[in-house]
């Protein structure tokens, strides 16, 4: 980093940071696990200890404190005498050794396989999981090293046990490499947080005792203070390893521990401050503990400024790359309101300043999003940028500019950040089948690197189904030779196939690379979950070597060629220009195969004339359109570029005068492809079929009372406050009942919901009730036969061999669908198809405006009400919605097997599915810029209005809210008007984290709530991007105004 000297001395803006890391840095992964949790883009790691009291094994289970007990029996095998043993993740061997007992090591196990990769080991994730416990409930920042290396088999046996006598304790914590005084500390600090259960120390917690057979070290199980120490020294204390019936048994283990030198240690740590500084001490020790020539990295910090999801992509025709991703930014000294925009700046191939056909070498952002982790907040600016690709990009370099009109500089510690166009993984091309595992992978290799080996990597992960119930699945790798195919301008196509075993293909991480060992170069770590569920075809194309520039580049014979692929949510159309003279003239072909030609008809009465299939591409010839509809008895093509099919041909459509069907076809200009609104229409002339050539059901939709162990409860709401199901959790595109009963094994309950969501918990959180059965009425996205919930409702099963009295089934036709190899919905002018993409879990993808029309919902209507937007998109056969901007969580499904619904108003035509969006948008409107979120200085009306007071925090010494009042939440809805509305009557109101509202009438004195700077409170509105709604524990306060 190098900020620009002579206008940061002139405006005196301080150096932000110290210098981050060089990137792309091994540590890269890990960082954005531990420090980007909530909000845009965030990890979700913390999700089962915030807050602090989460219980997400079961009642009476702190998950914080389950977490932190996982990292200390992991370490405790180690040995520093023969250097074996330590922080390596042995842990998962070692679960039924006697030592282990009880859920939490599974369950925190189990959670943390969702982040296990090449680059997090899940040594360094049970590191990480007790920093983030620690940090969850209030504890001390453990600086975090990086770069533990995982056992493959169990350690030696070695935990301590209550029952042992003191010395044998001693013993045990020397090997560790602890002191007798460090001994004490590190139980301390652990038995801060949870409890003993009856579960696992009947005879130290009799059954009937405690809460949910839990009894606390301390009168906080959730929160990381002193009272494990200060109740121990003034003897209160509860703790059932000091007092009660561990006495009688011997197993009082932590009163042998902390009285071992007389309470000198526990007296030393007593003060709120020395147990904090204490335990930060002695905890990074503890998961500092790895076996030897383990070489752990400095700790590690948020970067200032980091690329994320840096990707090229080429675009059709081929001569430009897409270059995609995001600036994070962090902001937590930095804020989000300071800064007016994000520069990058790359240099070419060949390092210089040649930006060919580009005006510039560089492109603008503005922010887009916010996320937040336990003590940092951080901004995204979103990368869209075009780059021709006979010149390349070889690296860029990042400037901020402030709203001040100063700027800082940022250069990778002088390296530029580096990104190479030598080997592309072309994801549009690409392709996963999440439920059998096929991948298909397409590479684009620069031409003077294809004489390379080309290869492609696949990490992925394997459950074990071992006999010692490990819950980490394993860690494979693949590599398999890449076939080389067609030369597109500067670049070679390459592509293999590979079937990730296992079930688990949604983590896999794919890679390309040309060549061998350190001058390999490479496109690596790329999401296999990202991928849609069918390859792209690659439209068009450039004369092998060509630039793009010259007027014979392109392959078509035709005057002008348009064409336009969808990448990342972005299109980009190029027209290329030939030097052909003279312009075929089209004709019509009376025969072709075993049709004849029927003549120019006119499209239905407010129907398709042909409704039983429908493609359309930019290489359209008869010949294709006749091969897509084998077996049907009508075919027609349409606007150049639309191939329609049928058994029957409806009524309503008339013959017309053939002169009005003149479009040559797009892929053969010696053809005539019909007209707006007019049909090149062929029949068969073999022996005519009775009915259409279409699939049936195989079975009925009707509710199922067993899944394998599991049995129907019913459709239950989620919980008030929380997930009903607070155990793991996964969303899956081939989502099924069996497949969510397996993820879930080993829990007493799991749910279904939405369609493509699965829950796993022991037991049900408050507020979650039985509601009707019809109310779980979506389908499972993975089995249109089984009913997988709905939003907000579950599908829920229970462990168990009892009827459940709620188990009923309900069976109804299956729509008949007509399936083909890849059929596509028309253009509708002037919008494109760009394919079918994910509903939220909450909000919606397309958030501007809606409606509904049970009867009469067309591609054409929704394309109509949505005139003004970018987008539309039609959902659930019977819903239109409109937006200027996809949201980034929507990602690609399969189409068309998950956008399969026929629209109420169109049969032939496709409007999405349950959870699932046909989406068109247009080239000719850009995306308004986003709003920069603000705090107007008064809101509401004059019935009701608030002023602007300051950004707050809301931590409080006594654990209560800084406004105690009433308190509401949304998800998508928020306002500061809408918070306004809530809290009339009281004195205050304050937004916070972006969809939360408090109310109250003061602060109260002496609770700790204090105002800071208001570039704190830098989380937009859900419900309004244009105002600013507090942040993580930041309150934006306003004031009743007093007329």
């Amino acid at each position: 980093m190098k900020p620009s000297i002579p206008v940061l001395a002139a405006t005196g803006l301080l150096s932000l940071a110290a210098a981050d890391p060089t990137w792309p840095a091994p540590t890269d992964e890990m960082e954005e696990i531990v420090f980007q949790l909530q909000g845009h883009r965030g990890r979700l790691f913390s999700d089962l200890i915030t807050p602090c009291n989460n219980e997400a094994a079961g009642p009476g289970r702190v998950t914080a404190s389950e977490w932190l007990r996982v990292a200390f029996h992991d370490m405790s095998t180690a040995n520093r005498y023969f250097g074996t043993g330590g922080l390596d993740a042995s842990l998962q061997f070692e679960l039924k050794n006697g030592e282990n007992t009880g859920p939490g090591h599974n369950t925190t196990l189990k959670f943390y396989s969702n982040y296990l990769s090449t680059r997090s080991s899940m040594a360094d994730l049970i590191a990480a999981g007790a920093y983030a416990s620690v940090r969850a409930c209030g504890g001390p920042v453990i600086p975090l090293r990086l770069g533990r290396i995982d056992a493959t088999s169990a350690g030696s046996p070695g935990v301590p046990q209550p029952q042992n006598a003191i010395s044998t304790f001693r013993q045990q914590f020397d090997r560790m490499g602890f002191s007798p005084t460090e001994m004490i500390q590190v139980t301390a600090c652990g038995h801060t947080l949870g409890g003993v259960h009856t579960d696992e120390f009947p005879d130290l917690v009799p059954a009937g005792t405690g809460v949910h057979g839990q009894v606390g070290l301390d009168s906080s199980v959730a929160a990381f203070d002193n009272k494990v120490v200060t109740e121990y020294i003034d003897g209160t204390t509860q703790n059932p390893l000091v007092v009660g019936p561990a006495v009688r048994v011997g197993k009082h283990s932590d009163f042998k521990v902390f009285s071992s030198d007389n309470n000198a240690t526990m007296k030393a740590m007593a003060s709120p401050e020395a147990f904090q500084n204490v335990c930060r001490d002695v905890l990074q020790k503890m998961i500092d503990v790895v076996p030897a020539g383990v070489v752990l990295s400095d700790p590690i910090v948020p970067y200032t400024v980091k690329p994320v999801d840096m990707q090229l992509t080429l675009n059709a025709p081929g001569n430009m790359l897409l270059l995609t991703g995001s600036i994070r930014v962090r902001t937590t000294n930095l804020p989000a309101g300071s800064i007016d925009n994000v520069v990058i700046t790359w240099k070419d191939r060949n390092g210089g300043n040649n930006c060919g056909s580009s005006a510039t070498c560089s492109t603008t952002s503005t922010l887009q999003g916010v996320a937040t982790g336990f003590d940092d907040t951080f901004g995204f600016f979103p990368v869209s940028a075009l780059i021709p690709a006979a010149q390349g990009i070889s690296s860029f370099t990042v400037r901020i500019n402030l709203k001040d009109g100063s700027f800082q500089d940022f250069d990778n510690n002088g390296n530029s950040y580096p990104m190479t166009d030598g080997v592309i993984f072309q994801k549009p091309q690409s392709c996963l089948l999440q439920g059998t595992g096929a991948l298909t992978a397409v590479a684009l290799v620069r031409n003077d690197l294809k004489e390379l080996p080309v290869r492609l990597g696949v990490s992925y992960l394997t459950p074990r189904n071992t006999a010692n119930g490990n819950p980490v699945p394993a860690l494979n790798s693949a590599d398999v030779a890449m076939t080389q195919s067609k030369c597109v301008g500067q670049y070679t196509f390459f592509s293999a196939s590979f079937t990730i075993p296992g079930g688990l293909s949604y983590n896999a991480r794919v890679s390309v690379s040309a060549g061998k060992g350190e001058t390999a170069v490479t496109d690596d770590f790329n999401h296999a979950g990202s991928l849609g569920g069918s390859c792209l075809p690659f439209a068009g194309g450039l004369v092998c070597g060509s630039s793009g520039d010259d007027s014979n580049s392109t392959v078509s014979s035709t005057a002008s060629a348009a064409t336009s692929t969808q990448t990342s949510s972005v299109t980009q159309t190029t027209t290329s220009t030939s030097t052909t003279s003279s312009i075929p003239t089209p004709a019509r072909v009376p025969t072709l195969g075993d049709y004849r030609l029927l003549g120019c008809y006119t499209e239905g009465a407010g129907v398709r004339a042909l409704s039983g299939a429908v493609f359309a591409y930019d290489k359209m010839t008869l010949d294709s359109c006749m091969a897509n509809c084998t077996g049907f008895d009508y075919w027609g093509t349409e606007y150049g570029r639309e191939c329609y099919c049928s058994n029957s041909l409806h009524p309503s459509s008339t013959e017309s005068d053939q002169n009005e069907c003149d479009m040559s076809c797009a892929g053969d200009p010696t053809q005539f492809c019909g007209a707006g609104n007019r049909l090149e229409l062929y029949m068969t002339t073999a022996t005519r079929t009775s009915s259409a050539t279409v699939p049936t059901p195989t079975g009925t939709l009707a509710r199922k009372p067993t899944v394998g162990a599991y049995t129907l409860i019913g459709c239950q709401t989620e919980a008030t406050a929380s997930r009903a199901l607070t155990g793991t959790a996964f969303a899956d595109d081939t989502m099924t009942l069996d497949l969510c009963a397996s993820f879930c094994d080993g829990y007493l309950y799991f749910g279904t919901e939405y369609g493509r969501e699965c829950y796993c918990g022991n037991g049900l959180q408050p507020g979650s009730e039985e509601a009707p059965e019809g109310e779980c009425a979506m389908v499972c996205a993975g089995n249109p036969l089984e009913y997988c919930g709905a939003g907000n409702r579950l599908e829920l099963y229970r462990l168990t061999s009892l009827p459940a009295s709620s188990v009923s089934s309900v069976s109804s036709p299956v729509p008949t669908t007509t399936t083909t190899s890849n059929p596509t919905p028309p253009t509708i002018s002037p919008y494109t198809f760009q394919g079918c993409y994910t509903e939220l879990p909450t909000g919606r993808a397309l958030s501007a405006k809606s409606y509904v029309s049970e009867t009469s919902m067309t591609l054409e209507s929704c394309a109509a009400f949505c005139s003004e937007y970018k987008f539309f998109g039609t959902e659930y056969a019977s819903e239109c919605y409109c937006a200027h901007t996809l949201s980034p969580l929507s990602t690609s499904s399969p189409w068309p097997d998950e956008c399969s619904m026929s629209c109420s108003g169109n049969s032939a035509q496709k409007c999405g599915g349950p959870s699932r969006i046909t989406l068109y948008a247009r080239d000719d409107i850009l995306p308004p810029s986003p709003p920069v979120p603000t705090h107007p200085a008064f809101v509401g009306d004059e019935n009701n209005e608030w002023e602007f007071v300051a950004c707050r925090t809301d931590e409080t010494q006594d654990g209560t809210r800084a406004l105690g009042g009433q308190a509401w939440a949304s998800g998508d809805g928020m306002t500061l008007d809408k918070c306004g509305l809530f809290c009339d009557g009281w004195e205050y109101f304050g937004t916070e984290y972006g969809g939360e509202c408090y109310c109250g009438d003061g602060f109260g004195e002496g609770k700790g709530s204090v105002e800071v700077d208001e570039g704190e409170c830098g989380m937009a509105c859900t419900g309004d991007g244009g105002q600013l709604c507090g942040a993580g524990f930041r309150l934006s306060v306003y004031r009743r105004v007093h007329v």
